[in-house]
C-alpha cells in the first residue's frame, strides 16, 4: 500500500497538535522529486542523536521546546522560530516539551 501525500495545490494542515499531541504520529506531507516536508512529533524527552540529512533543510518550531544543537552550539526553538541548515550540516534535537516540528528538505535526487 502506498502512503498518500498531498498533491500540488492541495491544502495541508500544520496547526499544533495540541490536545491530539498523542494520536499523531509523525508523517510526510509532500514528497517530490527534490523536495521533502514532514511534521515530526516528538514527546517530552525524546532525543534524535547528531545526525545529517541528506540535503540543504529548514526547521520550523510549530508547538514545544526542542533544544538544536548544531554549528558547535545549542539553541532553543519555540513556537513561531525557524533554522536554515546547510547541506548535511551535522545536528541533534532534544524535546523539551511535547513538541511538533514542520522540517522541509531540498534533495540531491538524480
Amino acid at each position: 500500500m502506498s502512503i498518500s501525500h498531498a498533491a500540488s495545490g492541495e491544502l495541508i494542515d500544520v496547526r499544533p497538535l495540541g490536545d491530539g499531541f498523542h494520536d499523531k504520529a509523525s508523517a510526510t506531507l509532500v514528497r517530490a522529486e527534490h523536495l521533502e516536508v514532514f511534521r515530526m512529533a516528538l514527546p517530552v524527552g525524546k532525543v534524535l542523536q547528531e545526525h545529517r540529512a541528506s540535503g540543504t533543510i529548514t526547521i520550523q518550531c510549530i508547538e514545544g521546546a526542542v533544544e538544536l544543537e548544531a554549528h558547535g552550539g545549542r539553541q532553543r526553538m519555540y513556537p513561531g522560530s525557524m533554522v536554515y541548515l546547510t547541506d548535511a550540516e551535522p545536528h541533534a534535537v532534544t524535546a523539551l516539551e511535547n513538541s511538533s516540528l514542520l522540517i522541509t528538505v531540498l534533495l540531491h535526487r538524480a
